[in-house]
């Protein structure tokens, strides 16, 4: 059947990226949004979307009789669900095809087979894949699984049944926080995936996690497209994902690729999928199945030349794979960094508001689902933009991969930006001697801020920028000459501006700077002053729109700037870098709210009030469990006392800094 127009049942980038391969297959795809997704990307890219609810995904993207309507509005022939959502949910499957459509994904058996972590060990099992040790079957029961732990013996992994995509598991490594973790963990299995089945399984301390992708025909033909290292990750959360898997034996991943293969032949695997793999010395057992696209996808295009949607679109139309396993061949090597909006500074906490500047590198490719100007919501996923190269070896790839993440800068939210870099530029990681708890052995070391080789150049260039923005204006504020900061063009233009200025500068470390202009002298050339009264001297011309040409001494040094939404943005030789400036005593102050006051740290969801008014309550009892996007949070009494004034309910949606509760002193 051939698809005329299909609905992409999802968001952000991967429907973008759904989006542009269905035009240039020469169908029509359409849109879904909730309400606090009617101004996002995907839906100005796809160009019609169908409102499904409100913003939370339970009242929106989760709603399969939502999501079936809008299909059957528009016409649809096909539902593609991405990855996420609805994408493993086998009943939505079911009413895809019972509504006569087509569902772009496995068979609803084969969902219901690999949405379980149980059955699909047993599917796994008897397709004679080796699997982890561990208690067979699921369990629910706090003191049976406290009880089989211990007789495990630490650590052991506690993995959701039905979870997916990182989330569900936790690792148990102390026996005093062993009842608190398997109650969590029951509690997110419940909440997030419907059921509080758990597998407990022996915990591998330093293996590589290793992914190959599938592909199926549903009709016994399966096709490997060679496999994938995820090693890098942060709470099961893969960070950085690379195509091929580098530096183990070629004979070990043709193994584990036959074995993914049969695995999925067993089951007439139908469409895309991956078969994930802990790899320990020469020995890999199975971990689970991904019966969907993955976010890293784009690594595997890139060292095998297919359009992985353009595949699974064929599949759905019933025309086959098109490819036998010996047409596939790897080329070069990919890699791919997740930039999120999260603070490496509050354990990774997502980071919510508005992209005030997002300047992402060219000369790769770049999926993302935001712009400049879009908000970066507590609803879902954090995701800003996934950064791929392809080279033609890996050294080569993390070299150029580091170098475009020097150039991205995004205000407006916290990013991992930084931690990124370091990643990418790191010795062992660069050596492949990493595991999957790797990183969090090293978090304070690779979340270090990297110094600027020439902090003073850089800030010293954006004062003389702001400075030459500012010139004519009448207005104390410099940016309302729009003229000056509507483009990549500053335009010193005509003479040069006599009188000397002061501004203060505030880079994305929140360090701020008096700087002082001196005026100008013939040749364009300025002198700014720092704080402690050192001097540096700089010609600047603008040699194009937004080139410009910066003199010092005999050394010359070519930078692209931009000023609007407020900053100065500079791309430089050392990356690109943002300054928000102000007139001097611009700034105001005060005091944070007392100790007492217990306030949410982000925006996001209230899971559990632990305390009740006129409990009493010691300094770092938790008062309440919150949930904002993929993380579960504690939020603690910074003060002994007694709870009082609880303005918040299990359920209640709270903004970052929102007072939850106080804690009042005791009589005694």
């Amino acid at each position: 059947m051939k698809i005329k127009t299909l609905l992409i049942a999802n968001r952000g980038e991967i429907a973008c990226r759904i989006a542009r391969t269905a035009r240039a297959s020469g169908i029509t795809p359409v849109g879904v949004h909730s309400q606090a997704d009617a101004n996002a990307l995907h839906v100005r890219e796809i160009g019609r979307s169908v409102c499904i609810g409100a913003g939370p995904a339970s009242e929106s993207y989760l709603k399969i009789d939502a999501v079936i309507a809008a299909a059957q509005s528009v016409g649809a022939d096909a539902i593609h669900p991405g990855y996420g959502f609805l994408a493993e949910n086998p009943d939505f499957a079911r009413s895809v095809e019972a509504a006569g459509m087509i569902f772009m994904g496995p068979t609803p058996e084969t969902l219901e087979r690999f949405g379980d972590k149980a059955s699909a060990k047993e599917a796994a099992v008897a397709a004679s894949v080796p699997v982890i040790s561990g208690a067979e079957g699921a369990r629910s029961d706090p003191e049976q699984i406290v009880e089989e732990v211990r007789q495990m013996g630490l650590p052991v992994l506690l993995k959701a049944v039905g979870g997916g995509g990182g989330r569900g598991q936790r690792l148990v490594t102390d026996e005093t926080t062993l009842v608190e973790d398997i109650e969590g963990a029951l509690r997110e299995a419940k909440s997030t995936f419907g059921s509080e089945g758990l597998l407990l399984e022996r915990f591998l301390p330093e293996a590589r996690h290793v992914e190959v992708q599938i592909a199926g025909d549903g009709k016994g033909h399966v096709v490997h497209l060679f496999e994938r290292d995820c090693t890098l990750q942060r709470r099961h959360q893969k960070v950085i994902e690379e195509a091929p898997a580098w530096g183990l034996p070629r004979t070990l991943m043709d193994d584990i690729a036959r074995d993914a293969v049969r695995l999925g032949e067993t089951l007439d695997y139908r469409g895309l999928g991956t078969v994930e793999f802990l790899v320990a010395g020469d020995e890999y057992f199975f971990l689970e199945v991904n019966p969907r696209i993955q976010v890293e996808h784009p690594v595997t295009e890139a060292i095998t030349g297919l359009d992985l949607v353009a595949l699974h679109l064929r599949i759905a139309e019933g025309a086959g794979l098109g490819l036998v396993q010996d047409d596939l061949t790897i080329n070069g090597h990919a890699v791919e960094a997740r930039l999120y909006a999260e603070d490496p500074a509050m354990q990774f906490a997502p980071s919510t508001g508005t992209l005030t500047t997002l300047s992402l590198p060219s000369g790769l490719r770049i999926d993302s689902g935001v712009e400049e100007g879009d908000a970066v919501t507590p609803y879902y996923d954090p995701m800003i933009a996934k950064l791929i190269v392809h080279a033609p070896d890996r050294e080569t790839a993390l070299a150029r991969l580091a170098t475009a993440l020097d150039h991205v800068a995004v205000e407006g939210v916290e990013t991992n930006r930084a931690f990124l870099r370091a990643l990418a530029r790191n010795l062992e990681f660069e050596r492949m001697q990493v595991h999957t708890r790797w990183i969090d052995g090293r978090l304070a070391e690779l979340t270090q801020a990297s110094p600027l080789v020439r902090p003073d150049l850089w800030k010293a260039v954006a004062a003389i920028l702001f400075v030459a923005a500012s010139r004519g204006d009448t207005d104390a504020n410099p940016w309302t000459n729009r003229d000056a900061f509507t483009g990549w063009r500053l335009g010193l233009g005509g003479d040069a501006m006599e009188a000397g200025q002061s501004v203060t500068l505030t880079d994305s470390d929140e360090v701020s700077e008096e700087l002082r202009i001196g005026p100008v002298k013939p040749g364009a050339r300025y002198t700014v002053y720092s704080e402690n009264g050192e001097a540096l001297t700089l010609s600047a011309r603008e040699l194009t729109p937004g080139c410009w040409r910066v003199g010092e001494g005999d050394t010359v040094h070519l930078i692209e700037a931009r000023l609007h939404a407020g900053v100065i943005e500079l791309d430089t030789p050392e990356g690109r870098l943002v300054f928000r400036p102000a007139a001097p005593l611009a700034f105001a102050g005060g005091d944070a709210a007392g100790d007492r006051a217990v306030t949410s740290p982000l925006t996001g969801m209230i899971v559990e009030i632990k305390v009740s008014g006129g409990q009493s309550v010691a300094e770092g009892d938790v008062v309440a469990v919150m949930e904002s996007m993929k993380l579960e949070i504690s939020i603690r009494a910074a003060a002994a006392g007694i709870a009082s004034n609880i303005s918040v309910s299990n359920g209640d949606m709270v903004d970052r800094g929102q007072v939850i509760a106080e804690i009042l002193p005791s009589e005694e």
